[in-house]
């Protein structure tokens, strides 16, 4: 089990509110409560999937998600204005830096710009003790174990064992943002879950 004590601290100096969670359940539970009446839009995230968000928030909600609508370019869009949009990220520092890499850039662009409040639900797989590590992490990690998942035919995807830099028109890795802080004029709440979650 990953120990989140540093972590959090790290995360509220930088202006994060900060929640920890035993199971995804309890995290699940949780937003369930705090958000009734919105927007929701999703970013594409195998953590959120995994914990059943999607469907449960849409009892009191609209929920936006392109892995589940038809029209993916429609939803990407709306979800980009949603009252508040939910991800998690594919790396995070123990010293507060959240890693994210794209290929669409929606998820990206998200957790940047346009919504209330951005939520980023984040298992203790994702926790690395460096923001170098935690970049690594994104790179060799998730964005293989993705491309794989999607079915690419990447080196990265191939093999499933780290970055190959490739020129493939497949490549899902096209951009990386690193977040510092939450965006100016918007809300950020990271839940942090002692539990592997996502990629």
């Amino acid at each position: 089990m990953a120990d989140f004590e540093t972590v959090k601290k790290n995360l509220e100096a930088r202006g994060y509110a900060v929640r920890v969670f035993a199971t995804g359940k309890e995290a699940a539970d949780y937003l369930d409560a705090a958000i009734d009446g919105k927007s929701v839009g999703f970013g594409g995230s195998a953590t959120l999937d995994a914990l059943g968000l999607y469907e449960r928030l849409g009892s009191h909600n609209r929920t936006i998600w392109h892995w589940k609508w038809e029209d993916k370019d429609a939803a990407r869009r709306e979800a980009m204005v949603s009252d508040v949009y939910l991800t998690s990220v594919n790396g995070l520092a123990e010293t507060g830096e959240l890693v994210n890499i794209d290929g669409a850039g929606n998820r990206a662009a998200a957790t940047l710009f346009g919504h209330e409040k951005v939520y980023f639900v984040i298992g203790q797989n994702k926790l690395a003790p460096t923001y170098d590590g935690a970049v690594w992490r994104a790179r060799n990690v998730a964005a293989p174990q993705r491309a794989r998942q999607l079915g690419k035919k990447t080196p990265c995807a191939v093999k499933c064992d780290r970055c190959y830099e490739c020129k493939s028109p497949e490549r899902i890795c096209r951009g990386l943002v690193i977040l510092w802080g939450p965006m100016l004029g918007m809300e950020a709440e990271v839940l942090l879950v002692e539990e592997d979650l996502g990629l």
